[in-house]
């Protein structure tokens, strides 16, 4: 298991919290993260009837990590985002109750993981931004239209816009704010509320819910980030 994660053991109750662990890069997505989060998933079985999903220090995840990345090849950066949208599809098939708890930051690929998962609790300083389309990266759309609406997505796409936790509980990127430092209590909660559905029911249950297509997000991504230039893309969003 990756450092750069912490999966606890599941609880009494089948509660397991998976924590990004990078708090000095606002727990940016390096290649390193991305494959620990998909260790951690691949080490949960059927105890665990709820994940929780955490960020260390005072951001939720800041996004794919930019470091260096004039050193990797277009292809080596492809294999980078290819490797978030699998993690995001997972989130969305899981057959346990997911539950992102957003304070601070989620910004591009870390507000796509909070979005995939079924719940999303937001402290008052959560803030949320999806900065992909500003450098032709095309991650996590459908699942956004999904929530937002259609209408709103694109006016978030196309003016970058961030949106604080009040403006993200009004358009559903939040299922609700808590004033908690903890989330415990009220995770607990709802799994108490949940507790008469099983995997199978659960797993049938987002399925029938989710709009989201998997093999044509991927189809998307691919595209976008395979059109030549993304270096060039990602400088000049970088320079703005």
């Amino acid at each position: 298991m990756s450092e750069l994660v912490r999966l606890s053991p599941a609880s009494p109750e089948g509660l397991r919290t998976l924590e990004l662990q990078r708090p000095d890069k606002a727990n940016a997505l390096s290649a390193e993260l991305v494959d620990g989060i998909h260790a951690s998933l691949d080490a949960i079985g059927a105890e665990t009837r709820a994940l929780l999903i955490t960020g260390e220090g005072k951001n939720f995840c800041a996004g794919f990590d930019f470091t260096a990345y004039e050193q990797q090849s277009e292809g080596d950066l492809l294999l980078r985002f290819v490797r978030i949208d699998q993690l995001l599809a997972r989130l969305r098939a899981a057959d346990c109750l997911t539950i992102a708890w957003v304070s601070g930051a989620a910004f591009g690929a870390g507000a796509d993981i909070a979005c995939s998962c079924a719940i999303r609790i937001g402290t008052p300083a959560a803030r949320f931004r999806f900065p992909g389309f500003q450098f032709g990266v095309a991650l996590g759309t459908r699942r956004l239209a999904a929530i937002a609406g259609a209408e709103r997505a694109r006016r978030i796409l196309l003016h970058n816009e961030e949106l604080d936790a009040h403006a993200a509980l009004e358009c559903g990127l939040l299922s609700e704010l808590s004033e908690e430092v903890d989330p415990q209590a009220r995770v607990e909660a709802l799994m108490h509320s949940t507790r008469k559905l099983d995997a199978t029911s659960l797993r049938s249950l987002f399925a029938l819910t989710d709009a989201g297509d998997a093999d044509r997000d991927l189809a998307e991504l691919v595209r976008s980030v395979s059109r030549p230039g993304l270096h060039a893309r990602i400088a000049a969003y970088r320079r703005a």
